[in-house]
């Protein structure tokens, strides 16, 4: 069993498995898929202006998420040790390159060290804390998505097959939620100490970063600005419909994130590219939208999300003096979800040393010249 597990942490066998999971799909997605020419003519009809605007819709979404996490570190952190908003931004800029290039969480234990980096003077604990933030922000979405869901259900066409999965989806989500409520209610805040593993240290970083349950205003905050990224998208998928020339309504937009999104929660493969464009146009024909069209438009929505988080990221990493071969080189080092806080730790010095390199090379181009 052990060697099983020690293969399958090898980058290696993850990135054969991957490859032959992308082969498989793409292989059932031209035999069985849509009618690819039909596909083709769909984007020849587009009108790029609103997929532009689309974007940019995608780009405020991120923001207001951003900044919901600002406001959870900033009620999990003491007010002396508080981070600066550009350096929130560009952690959280970090996190969304590394899980676009990375598979697995590594994306938020990136943004958690990039930003613990900008925090040198704060107290031990404080990696656990930021850990516990992550997951903190990760449950606010919930909110919004139940909404979205409940508005979903009661004004859209839904068909039968999709029902049964949005509400698995919701009664997950409403469970953790409240575990997590719970958690954050004990009054016992173990103070976390750098570098010791177990799982009492994940329940202790978790109920730290969960401080922000405990505090009505800055919630409400958080969960607020978490509800207007995701109007945000919603309004992006409603643009990216016009681009398209799909006359439905609000509520299909609503059906079309909310399968996204469900589409997306377990990787089968790198991206679900198929898997997400199906949960698209399926649901659409209801709409009297032909499946190529759908399928067009669902490959649309994805390459707009793959666009917004590596452009946002690349600025990130350009600003931290971030390598992309670096972020590679994260899934290598990936440690268990037990040695959470080491592995921010161990992400912060090669952080530092990327960031060493670049100005030295800058240096060396300078000189040069």
């Amino acid at each position: 069993m052990n060697l099983v597990v020690r293969v399958w942490r090898s980058g290696w066998a993850q990135a054969a498995v991957a490859v032959v999971a992308f082969v498989l799909a793409a292989t059932a997605l031209w035999w069985r898929g849509p009618d690819w020419g039909s596909v083709l003519d769909a984007f020849g009809l587009v009108i790029w202006s609103w997929i532009i605007l689309a974007l940019a819709l995608n780009v405020v979404s991120t923001l207001f998420r951003a900044l919901s996490w600002r406001l959870t570190v900033g009620q999990a952190l003491p007010p002396e040790h508080q981070p600066r908003l550009v350096h929130v931004l560009s952690s959280f800029g970090v996190g969304l390159l590394a899980n676009a290039i990375v598979p697995g969480r590594l994306g938020e234990l990136a943004r958690v060290a990039t930003l613990r980096r900008h925090l040198p003077d704060a107290p031990a604990g404080t990696s656990a804390t930021l850990v516990g933030t992550v997951f903190a922000h990760r449950l606010f979405d919930l909110v919004p998505a139940s909404i979205l869901v409940v508005w979903v259900l009661l004004t859209a066409e839904v068909p039968h097959w999709a029902v049964v999965s949005i509400m698995i989806a919701a009664a997950v989500g409403f469970a953790l939620f409240t575990v997590a409520w719970l958690g954050a209610k004990r009054h016992d805040r173990t103070v976390v100490r750098e570098g010791v593993g177990s799982l009492r240290q994940l329940l202790s970083m978790g109920r730290q970063g969960l401080s922000v349950l405990k505090a009505p205003v800055p919630l409400a905050g958080a969960i607020f600005l978490q509800c207007l990224g995701w109007l945000m998208q919603l309004l992006a998928v409603f643009v990216a419909m016009q681009a398209f020339g799909i006359d439905a309504p609000l509520p299909a937009a609503g059906l079309v994130l909310v399968l996204m999104n469900i589409a997306t929660i377990v990787p089968l493969w790198p991206g679900n590219v198929g898997l997400v464009q199906a949960a698209v146009a399926f649901p659409l024909r209801n709409y009297g939208v032909a499946y190529p069209v759908g399928f067009a438009y669902g490959i649309v929505l994805q390459a707009i999300e793959i666009v917004c988080g590596v452009g946002l990221g690349l600025l990130a990493i350009a600003r931290e003096g971030i390598s992309v071969a670096m972020l590679r080189r994260m899934e290598d080092d990936e440690a268990s979800s037990e040695n959470a806080v080491e592995e921010v730790h161990e992400l912060m010095g090669e952080l530092d040393g990327s960031a060493h390199d670049t100005e030295a090379a800058r240096e060396g181009a300078a000189v040069s010249r």
